[in-house]
């Protein structure tokens, strides 16, 4: 039976990372990521799990140990660098701000964090499109985005035209997908039947990326919180507020890289 050891970003390879290397704020997501405390979980002895087996782990047990993320191999691929620094960054900021220490998050901060995350995934397809549309991220994400909003009835035309709205301006495409995905997740939470949470979804079909939802595997999302999210009533109000900060923001990638990366950036490795 395949063991698996912790290791840091410095003991990894990076896949896909020249082409990210253009991206500023992924240049400084990497590098808060090999100066945190964060640890990944590698197969021992240079063995490998299968894809579908690290993914199955990752997905299911999310979090379980204490963010750890489970890899095929001693390779990652960039993306996934730059999901780790967005989710490490929002548990630290989300506890500096807590007036008393979380035993767990609730579930709106584990919706926050996770839709920053996934919607910088959409911000590096803009980025990357026009000028690295061979890279290994291109190559794997955009198809299967193209299969979610062909299944959500978007024509083939009509996703590349939002492509193109995605590489005009990618800030924008962030903030867009990052409230839908945070709105959707809060709704269907709160549903305790299919009609609920069809009626929920249905509320948000005029969003501009809702042909995408399901491409962020926002199920595993709702079970996760249902499970392990600390039970708090109402809302989360140091979320809401940053929630709300972030929508008002003249570009809310930008408030995040000024107020979130550059401070951490700024403290004492491991701090």
């Amino acid at each position: 039976m395949t063991q698996f050891r912790p290791a840091t970003l410095d003991e990894l390879t990076i896949d896909d990372r020249p082409s990210m290397m253009g991206v500023a704020i992924y240049q400084r997501l990497e590098t808060f990521v090999r100066r945190s405390a964060h640890r990944f979980l590698i197969p021992s002895e240079g063995r490998q799990v299968s894809w579908d087996r690290a993914l199955f782990l990752n997905l299911t047990y999310w979090n379980a140990e204490a963010g750890a993320d489970l890899l095929c191999d001693d390779h990652i691929p960039a993306d996934v660098v730059a999901h780790v620094g967005w989710h490490e960054l929002a548990s630290g900021e989300l506890a500096r701000r807590a007036a008393v220490p979380r035993t767990a998050p609730s579930a709106p901060a584990l919706f926050f964090a996770e839709s920053i995350a996934s919607a910088f995934d959409l911000y590096l397809v803009g980025r990357l499109l026009p000028h690295f549309p061979d890279s290994d991220f291109i190559a794997t994400q955009v198809p299967l985005m193209a299969e979610c909003a062909g299944d959500a009835g978007l024509s083939e035309t009509a996703f590349q035209a939002l492509l193109e709205e995605v590489a005009r301006a990618p800030e924008r495409a962030f903030e867009d997908l990052r409230a839908l995905l945070f709105d959707a997740a809060g709704a269907l939470v709160a549903c305790h039947t299919a009609t609920a949470a069809q009626a929920a979804l249905g509320g948000l079909c005029d969003r501009r990326f809702a042909p995408l939802l399901h491409h962020y595997q926002l199920s595993n999302w709702i079970l996760y919180a249902r499970a392990y999210a600390a039970r708090t009533p109402g809302p989360d109000p140091i979320v809401s507020g940053l929630d709300q900060t972030l929508r008002e923001a003249p570009v809310s990638l930008d408030w995040l890289d000024q107020h979130w990366l550059e401070p951490a950036l700024a403290r004492p490795a491991g701090g």
